[in-house]
């Protein structure tokens, strides 16, 4: 029988988490069973084609919109993509693996004019200017990490004999700003340290699915400068010099936390 407008076939619409297991693989072209319980996101290729041959392990996805590795130890690393959106979704689809924890590797523009390039900054919440994280939770919530993942990342980055910065960070949507004198403005009078891309996103829909998940971001440029505005120059140098440590410490946090950690448990009222 045909449908007639307003109405609804009873064939039985797939569930939020039977739509993940399908589209994980499908957008990472690594089955389910290979994802680890910790996952380690970038949005930079250099990332993962290092952690694939610091372990030997293979890179699946190169023809697929996000690409996926797991080591020996059982820690992935899928590199996402760019942006709010691709952040959300990577978020939902791992619904389908339930980690128990997740950090974003991520580089930040720096917003103070002490900021100095190659820094990380471990952020104690970010602020939702992207607007992706809205269809999740209404703006009075806030995007904040988990308090044991952060707590052993800061170890990890003293033990490395690293100076970090905790602060609040911007997420926006905006890739092209830097011209634009009253957005940067904007960002000063909210005293926020640093501005990305994901971050937000991430806590935010990390909240909603129930995903204990962080972020330790590598400040890549200091916009509110004439000569900190990235240039590919730049982003390089920042690559050559500190992206190795940036991964080094990310993989020795989220695989050790699984071994030495306390049990991260996610709350929602």
């Amino acid at each position: 029988m045909e449908e007639t407008p307003g109405t609804r076939s009873e064939a039985r619409f797939p569930t939020k988490y039977e739509l993940a297991r399908n589209w994980l693989p499908r957008y990472t072209g690594m089955p389910i069973d290979q994802f680890g319980d910790y996952i380690l996101l970038t949005n930079f290729s250099y990332y993962i084609e290092r952690f694939a041959r610091q372990f030997d392990c293979q890179i699946h996805g190169r023809d697929r919109p996000m690409q996926a590795a797991t080591n020996r130890d059982g820690l992935s690393m899928i590199n996402f993509g760019l942006g709010s959106p691709n952040a959300a979704t990577i978020m939902d689809l791992l619904t389908a693996r339930q980690p128990q924890g997740v950090l974003f590797l991520g580089k930040c523009g720096g917003l103070k004019e002490s900021s100095e390039i190659g820094h990380f900054i471990l952020p104690i919440a970010a602020i939702r200017g992207e607007g992706t994280s809205a269809d999740y939770f209404p703006p009075e919530v806030p995007a904040l990490p988990s308090f044991k993942l952060h707590k052993f990342v800061s170890q990890k980055l003293t033990q490395h004999g690293q100076e970090y910065r905790t602060g609040v960070v911007y997420t926006t949507n905006r890739r092209v700003w830097e011209h634009d004198v009253e957005f940067l403005h904007r960002l000063q009078s909210m005293t926020v340290i640093g501005i990305d891309m994901e971050t937000a996103t991430i806590f935010i829909v990390g909240h909603r699915n129930e995903i204990s998940r962080g972020a330790l971001l590598l400040v890549s440029d200091v916009p509110v400068t004439p000569e900190g505005v990235k240039s590919e120059e730049l982003d390089q140098r920042v690559t050559r010099d500190w992206a190795d440590l940036h991964l080094q410490i990310g993989i020795e946090a989220m695989t050790e936390i699984g071994e030495k950690g306390e049990p991260i448990k996610h709350f929602q009222y």
